[in-house]
């Protein structure tokens, strides 16, 4: 497979790491071969990946809200488009479901377009899907436009590590870390302020859930002026080029990369299970509808510090493995306690379930880690979160059945207490110094 076209994003950068030190041991990104940079790129060299940077924490930034800000106004979304409870309930396992099917397709786009230029294209379709949606008309427009925002999100989402890897290939971690960080910091911002803002702009729902568009088109220009940059570069992509004879990444026949899918789906389970039941369980245990909300944000939050953190930590082991552990045995604290005291000790067991939550920025790092090159990092992140993603799907709506069929929270609270099992032995395989590409 051609890799100069996985990799043009990361020319001037590429250019960049000729001169830079080998990245520590044990951090699994080592600079790829470089190509000589353009004549007059000394410049571009210097600010260009200052906008990088800018790039990634904006894109990282509009990844969520078009999720967490219509979960925030479903009640009034239900009742403006009239839509049933059933197809109200279906459209909070949309998000996953896209990001499975449209995540699969970003290697191939990739590979024809450039990463920058799809996660440019990605912005832009966040943009317009969420300006649109309010007022496409009809349960159908509101569905479709939410679609195009879902796709843009699922390709920017695949991407992301691919773009961290060909830029800083020597600061895998510490970028994971600040892109982790600004998704966290997104998802937290759009739940905690979209009910305030709706009000101070009138009360629409429409207007409340528009306004996000105007963050999406901020994180357009950055992108543009990458795909600008890529457009009048000289030379052949670093990245090691076309490497003639080199056999085909068949990534499903590494291990490594089954251990990461799974990983992936079972910590996307645990979030979109707290999420959407969390503050029900804390009602149900005598807490105020108010005080549940406070500590589904606490737990939320819990993500901003910990994903900035965590993937600095784990990009200087060798091993990730413990880390998964650590994470898997505070999600199984949390969920103990939720079981036997769920309102005595509410707070603490949201601390522990958003400390475990950070799963999520470990797997990522990971899929940076797992792979020698660019290529393979692309193909890792596309098949691990579409995998991933699918394996999600069905966690919050089992929940829901057995919460409705035994009349309360043991059994639902026993489930996801079982599935951190599974969840900490596959990040214990995931987490072992390999590459895909010695294994496939």
């Amino acid at each position: 497979m051609a890799h100069e076209d996985l990799a043009t994003v990361g020319t001037e950068a590429d250019a960049r790491t000729t001169t830079t030190a080998p990245a520590p041991h044990g951090t699994g990104a080592q600079p790829d071969a470089a190509a000589g940079a353009p004549g007059g790129a000394s410049a571009a060299g210097r600010w260009l990946p200052r906008i990088v940077i800018a790039g990634l924490v904006l894109a990282a930034l509009n990844l969520r809200p078009a999720i967490t800000s219509l979960g925030a106004l479903l009640e009034e979304v239900r009742d403006g488009l009239g839509m049933s409870g059933t197809l109200a309930g279906l459209l909070t396992s949309v998000p996953p479901l896209c990001f499975a099917v449209f995540g699969s397709a970003a290697p191939r786009l990739a590979r024809r377009w450039g990463p920058g230029a799809i996660v440019c294209a990605g912005m832009a379709a966040i943009a317009v899907g969420v300006v649109v949606r309010p007022y496409a008309g009809g349960t159908g427009g509101f569905l479709a436009a939410s679609a195009l925002a879902l796709a843009g999100i699922a390709v920017s989402n695949v991407l992301m590590p691919v773009v961290i890897k060909s830029w800083f290939p020597d600061r895998v971690g510490p970028l994971t870390g600040l892109y982790s960080m600004a998704l966290a910091l997104g998802t937290s911002l759009a739940a905690a302020v979209t009910v305030p803002m709706t009000q101070a702009l009138g009360g629409s729902w429409r207007t409340g859930l528009a306004v996000w568009a105007g963050l999406a088109a901020v994180a357009v220009l950055p992108w543009l002026a990458v795909v600008r940059q890529r457009a009048t570069a000289s030379g052949p992509a670093a990245d090691g080029g076309a490497r003639t004879g080199e056999t085909p990444l068949r990534i499903t026949s590494s291990p490594t990369a089954w251990a990461l899918a799974v990983f992936f789906g079972l910590q996307a389970t645990a979030a979109y299970i707290t999420m959407g039941w969390m503050p029900q369980i804390f009602r149900d245990a005598g807490v105020s509808a108010q005080t549940a909300g406070v500590l589904l944000a606490v737990t939320m939050a819990m993500g901003v510090p910990l994903s900035f953190v965590l993937p600095r930590l784990a990009s200087r082991m060798r091993h990730q493995g413990p880390l998964a552990v650590f994470l898997g045995i505070c999600g199984l604290a949390g969920y103990t306690g939720l079981w036997l005291a769920p309102a005595a000790g509410a707070w603490a067991w949201a601390l522990l379930m958003g400390i475990s939550n950070c799963s999520f920025p470990l797997a990522l790092t990971m899929i940076g880690m797992r792979s020698t090159s660019s290529a393979g990092v692309v193909k890792l992140s596309a098949f691990a979160q579409s995998v991933g993603y699918l394996i999600s799907i069905p966690g919050p709506l089992l929940v829901g059945t057995l919460y409705q069929h035994s009349g309360g929270w043991s059994l639902p609270i026993a489930l996801m207490a079982g599935l951190m099992v599974p969840q900490i032995a596959v990040g214990v395989l995931a987490g072992r110094d390999r590459r895909i590409e010695d294994e496939a």
